[in-house]
């Protein structure tokens, strides 16, 4: 996985034409717009179902934005604004940490619900060791699905995964992180700093980052980089059927400055959010979802991952949240997330 800055040589030489698209490259901008329409028909109390597209019926996919998508919502408003309650820097990156660890809102939600209120400042290893653990022997899962936490390799975990990362958490959180993080200076420098700590790779230092950059304590441009993880390359590759010559990074970028373009070319209305476009996190995203999508809409595509079904069903999870996004992006959108 790798990744290059926003001057990258694709974009430099106007190489678009050595690509070659397939296409799931028009499926790409198809399902990027017909997704954000499914949102915004939520948001307009639209009765479902709110598409005409099979796959869309059936199967579960994340939002065209990655800040709108369930569980970076829940992220945003629970987890680092804290329904309003005021938190410090440290909190704030523990928090943060914590939850993106698990990525899973109910293993968030039971820790809440035992210990009443999440933060450094009382952080018992033990406790939390003790609660994860009983989520288990209840036959529960802490973790999500959607990428793989690797385990941290320590004596102390005897084994227990969520161990190692809670001993990984105290270990980062003591390590003089909360300044470093406060004082970096650019998307890259956090990323960089997220990067020097076991377990944490490009991909998911780079997932951290973006996180983190929802907050309060760093403001730094989104524009500046991005990491291309599994399912992005292999949306790359069922896309274009000679993206091994090119760095994926560079493709992604591409995306995002062409994004009104081909909206244009191809005839298709994308509403996006106020006057914030996609960003090189959701063109990564997006080719995720794409990934998923062409496993049905265009199975001769198989990409590098050879996968063929999409494993998640669409479920709706009863009555949506309004949206909530950054207040420093000064978007005024009233949503619901699926």
């Amino acid at each position: 996985m790798r990744e290059v800055s926003k001057r990258s040589s694709l974009i430099g030489s106007n190489r678009f034409s050595d690509l070659r698209p397939t296409p799931v490259y028009e499926a790409y901008w198809r399902f990027a717009a017909e997704r954000q329409e499914i949102m915004f028909r939520r948001i307009e109390g639209v009765p479902g179902p709110w598409t005409e597209d099979p796959i869309l019926r059936q199967y579960r996919f994340t939002n065209a934005y990655r800040a709108a998508d369930r569980v970076s919502q829940y992220l945003i408003r629970h987890v680092v604004y804290g329904d309003g309650l005021p938190f410090s820097p440290a909190e704030v990156l523990f928090r943060v940490l914590l939850f993106k660890i698990f990525n899973k809102i109910e293993t968030w939600q039971v820790l809440t619900s035992q210990l009443q209120i999440i933060e450094f400042a009382s952080f018992d290893i033990t406790r939390y060791d003790r609660i994860l653990t009983q989520i288990m022997a209840n036959g529960g899962k802490t973790y999500s699905g959607a990428y793989i936490m690797p385990p941290v390799q320590l004596p102390e975990t005897g084994g227990v995964k969520h161990r190692g990362h809670l001993l990984l958490l105290d270990m980062m959180m003591r390590s003089g992180i909360v300044e470093r993080v406060v004082q970096s200076h650019s998307l890259r420098e956090l990323f960089s700093i997220l990067l020097a700590f076991p377990s944490i790779g490009p991909f998911l230092g780079y997932q951290l980052a973006i996180d983190l950059n929802y907050s309060m304590i760093v403001n730094h441009e989104e524009s500046e980089f991005v990491v291309a993880g599994p399912g992005a390359l292999d949306g790359i590759s069922k896309c274009f059927d000679n993206s091994e010559a090119f760095d994926p990074a560079d493709i992604i970028q591409l995306m995002c400055d062409r994004q009104e373009d081909e909206f244009h070319r191809l005839g298709l209305r994308f509403r996006s959010l106020g006057d914030r476009p996609l960003q090189l996190i959701d063109c990564q995203n997006l080719f995720c979802e794409v990934s998923k999508y062409s496993r049905v809409s265009h199975p001769e595509y198989a990409g590098v991952a050879g996968r063929k079904r999409i494993k998640q069903t669409f479920r709706e999870k009863g009555e949506l949240e309004p949206l909530f996004f950054p207040p420093k992006w000064n978007l005024s959108i009233s949503a619901g997330t699926d």
